[in-house]
């Protein structure tokens, strides 16, 4: 349950993040379609066809869902994968620079 969490949590964020061709949610809306069209025809007195539908209709909605969300994470890695990169230049242009400063220290207590 925290690792779904987790995700959500991090689509959430990652959302605005993503590049405008972002993954297509047609699938997953339709799939929904097919469990409501399941459901009223249960309601119209079709149990049986209704029930195959619906059913039919969460198991494609759970896979797509599933697919989506696959894609919505990796377009959200790659959206950080710069920030990281960049963030990896700081500290190694940091710890040179540190180098530098404790080198010329030293050089300049000795001379």
């Amino acid at each position: 349950m925290k690792t779904v969490t987790i995700v959500l949590a991090g689509l959430l964020v990652a959302a605005p993040l993503t590049p405008s061709y972002a993954a297509d949610d047609s699938k997953v809306k339709s799939a929904t379609e097919r469990v409501e069209s399941g459901a009223k025809k249960i309601g119209d007195g079709q149990i049986g066809e209704g029930v195959k539908e619906t059913a039919k209709g969460v198991g494609a909605t759970v896979v797509e869902g599933a697919r989506y969300t696959g894609e919505k994470l990796k377009e959200s890695g790659q959206a950080a994968e710069p920030q990281a990169k960049s963030a990896w230049g700081h500290v190694r242009d940091g710890a040179s620079a540190f180098g530098h400063s404790v080198k010329t220290f030293f050089t300049r207590l000795f001379e």
